[in-house]
């Protein structure tokens, strides 16, 4: 090959591709030694190298350098396969710390094609894959169309890098308010919890570490504009930007808007809040198939119980009851025990048996009793209501009504924080606590 031709080529390559010169060099020089090996098989040691300005080529045997020439004629395919294996796995090299490099984050492509279930993208120098996993079931995408996604696993496979791309993960929606916020890339807002069931509904916590910037107006937008993209790229998704407390009672209360909260009760031992509201807000708590208590649930990391104030009154006489009949309590101490607070068999359980024994005299036998009874027995109770709630839910409702889109005014929503999704929407507006987006209208629910 004259000498200029193999520049050329080698600048084409690297132009290209975006692989080093030096790669491609010693790829040719690896190519060259290896082919004239099998030409000769010769046990002496054969170098081959070339010059980088000139193009040159300068062989050696054994230290004693030697004419290009004085190898004869070197198979040409041995040489031309070793050099384009070479170049791939200095091209996959390059691709792969390209996007290990963007790992995490949100890369813009075109739809090529569809294969077993998956999309395939076309990212410019290499594809990716959306598996079916990660799509949102209420996407429909046509070859040629602009897609963004989020980035969650970069690997090699043999001579190709594998890039697997997700609609559905929560940081989809935490990079997106990153690109269309400033203050969020400038750090002044900062996202301090998010929940999403994709393609129906996302809630966000935000917090401002600036007093003079309202977090929820700063995500929103000026009438809207910013959030609008966001929603409009995750095709109507419905979003609820919450303000985030570092109180869990006022962080609850926001999370759960537009619903009026009455009372937030807290465990804090079990992080498990029960929530009262009045009778006419139990469906708007609950959502639709239990969707805003159960992404509330998810958002605030606290297994949330909601009952409606008669529910809660009810609730209160069943606990103060279960004290009552404790076997091993002496006589006239379970009204010593409601009287300090511990009004249910959780609050007893929780104090713990060292804290019985010290402040009711008992002995540490008979502390330590009364406190396995209480956990025991307090399991059974939930165990029992959880069973109810889910028979309810899984019951056919008997005729559609105005209250068809929650579990109904009369339950009680139980929901845990790791629960998952199961499709449901839910209702979303603007309030103090947090404002919803629905279809690209800020500040506006069902």
């Amino acid at each position: 090959m004259p000498n200029e031709e193999l520049l050329r080529l080698v600048d084409s390559i690297h132009r290209d591709k975006g692989i080093s010169k030096d790669l491609l060099f010693e790829a040719i020089e690896q190519a060259l030694m290896s082919a004239s090996r099998k030409r000769f098989g010769t046990s002496g040691e054969i170098t081959v190298r070339i010059n980088r300005e000139s193009g040159d080529i300068e062989a050696y045997e054994d230290g004693r350098r030697v004419s290009p020439d004085a190898f004869g004629r070197i198979p040409a395919q041995t040489a031309k396969q070793i050099i384009i294996q070479k170049i791939r796995e200095a091209e996959r090299d390059v691709i792969y710390n390209d996007y290990e490099a963007k790992l995490d984050t949100l890369v813009n492509g075109t739809v090529h094609r569809f294969e077993k279930g998956s999309i395939v993208v076309n990212l410019g120098r290499t594809e990716a894959r959306i598996p079916r996993k990660e799509q949102v079931f209420s996407e429909q995408y046509r070859v040629g169309d602009r897609i963004r996604a989020y980035v969650v696993r970069v690997q090699k496979k043999g001579q190709k890098v594998e890039i697997e791309l997700s609609r559905t993960h929560p940081n989809l929606v935490r990079e997106l308010f990153a690109l269309e916020v400033p203050e969020i890339s400038d750090r002044v807002v900062e996202i301090k919890g998010l929940a999403r069931e994709p393609g129906h509904r996302t809630k966000i916590a935000v917090y401002s570490n600036d007093p003079k910037v309202d977090p929820i107006g700063a995500c929103v937008g000026v009438r809207g504009t910013r959030i609008r993209s966001i929603v409009e790229e995750l095709n109507g998704e419905k979003i609820e930007i919450v303000r985030w407390s570092d109180s869990p009672d006022i962080f609850i209360r926001n999370a759960l808007s537009p619903a009026e909260i009455t009372a937030v009760e807290l465990d804090r031992e079990a992080l498990r809040a029960r929530v009262i509201v009045p009778e006419d807000q139990l469906s708007l708590a609950i959502g639709k198939k239990g969707q805003n208590v159960r992404l509330t649930a998810k958002l605030t990391h606290w297994n949330i119980d909601i009952l409606t104030e008669e529910q809660a009154r009810k609730r209160r006489e069943e606990d103060r009851a279960e004290v009552y009949k404790i076997p091993m309590l002496p006589p006239g101490v379970a009204e010593k025990l409601l009287l300090s607070g511990l009004a249910s068999l959780r609050a007893i359980a929780a104090k713990g048996a060292q804290n019985l024994a010290t402040l009711y005299g008992f002995g540490e036998d008979l502390a330590k009793e009364i406190v396995e009874y209480a956990a025991k027995r307090d399991a059974e109770i939930e165990a029992q209501r959880a069973a109810a709630a889910a028979q309810e839910a899984a019951a056919p409702p008997a005729a559609p009504d105005a209250k068809a889109d929650a579990q109904g005014a009369g339950e009680t929503a139980s929901v845990a924080a790791g629960e998952g999704s199961d499709g449901g929407e839910a209702r979303g507006a603007a309030s103090p606590g947090g404002a919803g987006v629905e279809g690209g209208e800020p500040g506006k629910g069902q």
